[in-house]
């Protein structure tokens, strides 16, 4: 998948953070200057700063301008959901490396945990997660639990490594991902993690188990995600809905 230019212009200005050629309470260059150091429309402009917003690397104010509030390296990755749409994105600014693809069939724990009667045939890809927009530091590791029912998926998912599981069963199998539940708890890093995520043992981490549900409510993917715990910030926005009358 080719990179959006606004997501070109958004990692070519936290990399100017990061070297210091946007020092943290500097002000960025005006939309109009940026607009004409890019060749781009202010449409991508304004795109590119509000990925930056939602990064943490800036705050925006008409009057006072785009000012930098952090470095890329002192805020690791975040995450802000409000739709199934925006967790897809989250593959789109990623890298994934598979590490291995397991066939196993599933005990009774397993069962439980994915929905599915003992003895089930699955697949576990385990894969490492790479983020260009900071440093080569990986930013988590998944496996990821499917049905072994998708031919070819293996192939599929090594082929298109920006997009995730769930969105290439969509695209290739017909499925269509109708719910996604997701927990998050705090733990630790596994011992026989610590070198592919390159941290010391015992470092801290946040666990995220993602659950996706089609349109009939099966359950056809189980994820679990570890991110150690200073290259990720997971945010979301609450509303409050508006009383009738």
């Amino acid at each position: 998948m080719k990179e959006t230019r606004y997501a070109q212009v958004a990692r070519d200005i936290s990399e100017g953070i990061a070297s210091g050629q946007f020092p943290v309470g500097s002000q960025l260059p005006t939309e109009a200057v940026l607009c004409e150091r890019y060749g781009a429309s202010r449409h991508t402009v304004r795109s590119a700063m509000r990925e930056l917003q939602e990064m943490g690397l800036v705050s925006r104010n008409k009057k006072a301008g785009t000012r930098v509030e952090a470095t890329p390296a002192s805020i690791g990755y975040r995450i802000s959901l409000a739709s199934i749409d925006d967790l897809s994105q989250f593959g789109a600014n990623h890298v994934r490396v598979v590490r291995q693809v397991q066939p196993f069939v599933t005990d009774e724990t397993q069962a439980k945990i994915f929905g599915c009667p003992v003895g089930a045939r699955w697949l576990r890809i385990s894969s490492v997660r790479l983020s260009s927009h900071f440093n080569d530091l990986p930013i988590g590791w998944t496996d990821v639990y499917v049905e072994e029912i998708y031919p070819g998926l293996p192939d599929v998912v090594r082929r298109q490594p920006e997009r995730l599981v769930s969105s290439l069963i969509e695209m290739n199998y017909g499925l269509c991902v109708a719910e996604v539940r997701q927990t998050i708890e705090a733990t630790v890093v596994p011992p026989h993690l610590t070198d592919e995520l390159r941290v010391p043992p015992g470092s801290p981490a946040l666990k995220i188990m993602r659950y996706y549900f089609d349109v009939t409510g099966k359950s056809f993917e189980t994820s679990i995600t570890i991110h150690p715990a200073d290259r990720f910030v997971f945010s979301m926005r609450l509303t409050r809905e508006r009383m009738a009358g």
